[in-house]
């Protein structure tokens, strides 16, 4: 019987033990056994391993994170360190894995496909920036995560007529701060693709203010590139902005960071369908050969990329969204 290894890397992602459970009964049903590889490229290094069966995968499809737990491993990124995860691919006598992760974890899995371990990524990252799939594993529960909080804040904002700050992830990616802040209803979205003046998003508010609105919600990306002065290098985006706001223009403000809160909770729908999908499509690559690629959404339908195309520049943020969700937010 084959045996393969799945592991889940980098930062969670709600959905992703919903492939893990997809996975593991499929390959049962295709006559193949699953080893669960814990903490990630990590686990692969140390040999951290357990057997997994279709019981062991009861009863998580629900639960956010990983019942594999996850890590960012710097020691992968090392030649030492991936030669012991090499060795621990022949001790434990893998004849393949399955790497569930974003953009870095999927890079590692193109490695060890180059490095003769035959290979199956499946994209899981809340910042829907992984290249080539129409969606990964996690976005649409990070997503309504954050249209919940917005909800729940707008209704304080009303109440006391202040301007709330929420900043969420999304470092490179502005779709988290586009996305929920079109679906919130926010009168501001602020994104690293299309950087402004603080003094500019200052008189936005303002305008919007002046014109009959008693409250102001802007949504900003964590990596909205700010002005640096003074001692404002380690301020986040968010608290930049507030301070702006307050200091420059009187206005009350509040700030909230969503941070990790984006990443938690019971995977919605979409992606528990989403997950099983891309599960049960690693596994059956593998039974019919097909590694080296990635799992991806097209169109609807789940298909194969390879690896490489990863690192395919483009961005799922559309910018003719941004330009929609500042013209209904008048």
């Amino acid at each position: 019987m084959s045996r393969l290894g799945i592991l889940t890397s980098g930062g969670d992602a709600p959905g992703m033990n919903a492939a893990v459970r997809a996975a593991v009964r499929c390959a049962d049903g295709l006559g193949l056994q699953m080893v669960g590889i814990r903490q990630g490229y990590t686990g692969l290094i140390e040999g951290d391993v357990i057997d997994l069966d279709n019981r062991a995968v009861g009863g998580i499809i629900e639960r956010g994170g990983t019942i594999l737990r996850t890590a960012r491993s710097a020691a992968f990124l090392t030649e030492e360190g991936r030669r012991k995860a090499l060795a621990t691919v022949e001790t434990c006598r893998l004849d393949g894995l399955v790497v569930i992760g974003g953009n870095g974890s999927l890079r590692g899995a193109r490695w060890l496909h180059r490095a003769g371990v035959p290979t199956v990524g499946v994209p899981a990252s809340i910042d829907s920036d992984v290249s080539g799939t129409e969606m990964a594993i996690g976005v649409d529960t990070a997503l309504n995560t954050v249209v919940g909080c917005l909800d729940r804040l707008r209704d304080t904002a009303i109440s006391h007529e202040r301007v709330f700050i929420v900043e969420v992830m999304g470092r490179e990616s502005g779709y988290i701060a586009l996305m929920g802040g079109l679906a919130g209803g926010a009168e501001i979205i602020l994104i690293p693709e299309e950087p402004t003046s603080l003094q500019r998003v200052a008189s936005r508010v303002v305008e919007g203010l002046a014109s009959g609105k008693r409250h102001s919600i802007v949504v900003v990306a964590e990596g909205f590139p700010i002005e640096r002065r003074g001692g404002y290098e380690a301020v986040s985006a968010g608290r930049r902005i507030a301070d702006v706001l307050e200091a420059d223009r009187g206005l009350e403000t509040r700030l909230t960071i969503l941070g990790h809160l984006q990443r938690g909770g019971s995977p919605s729908a979409f992606d528990r369908i989403l997950a099983s999908r891309f599960g049960e499509a690693a596994v059956r690559y593998h039974a019919e050969g097909r590694t080296g690629e990635m799992t991806a959404l097209s169109c609807g339908d789940v298909t194969g990329i390879p690896l490489d195309e990863i690192e395919k520049p483009g961005s799922h943020v559309d910018l003719a969204l941004y330009r929609l969700a500042h013209t209904i937010a008048h």
